[in-house]
């Protein structure tokens, strides 16, 4: 197993993970890791109805963004939140996201 580059917890700003959590399909995919926990990322694509390519682009921004950690074993790939480093630089943030999104209407 070998993790993919990731910013370090001091490096996460808000901006990014502001920009990164902006878009609805990303927020999607985080909306299922916060139940599923972690998944591989053919998982975490079902349904989005976006293109392999497009969900691979949104898988990266939220790892750049510092939202997400993902990890490759062999052909597959990881991801489950950064939710203790999410709190620890911003605390209540991911959690008031999560439970303002699922109040409404989802994909």
């Amino acid at each position: 197993m070998r993790l993919l580059p990731h910013p370090a917890t001091e490096d996460i700003e808000l901006t990014e993970v502001l920009r990164a959590l902006a878009d609805p399909v990303r927020l999607e995919i985080v909306v299922r890791l916060s139940v599923a926990g972690e998944l591989n990322c053919t998982v975490a694509g079902d349904d989005l109805g976006v293109h392999k390519s497009t969900a691979s682009h949104h898988y990266r921004t939220l790892r750049e963004a510092g939202v997400v950690l993902t990890k490759q074993e062999g052909r597959l790939k990881f991801m489950s939140l950064r939710r203790d480093d999410l709190e620890s630089r911003f605390p209540g943030l991911l959690d008031s996201i999560l439970a303002a999104t699922t109040s409404h209407v989802r994909f």
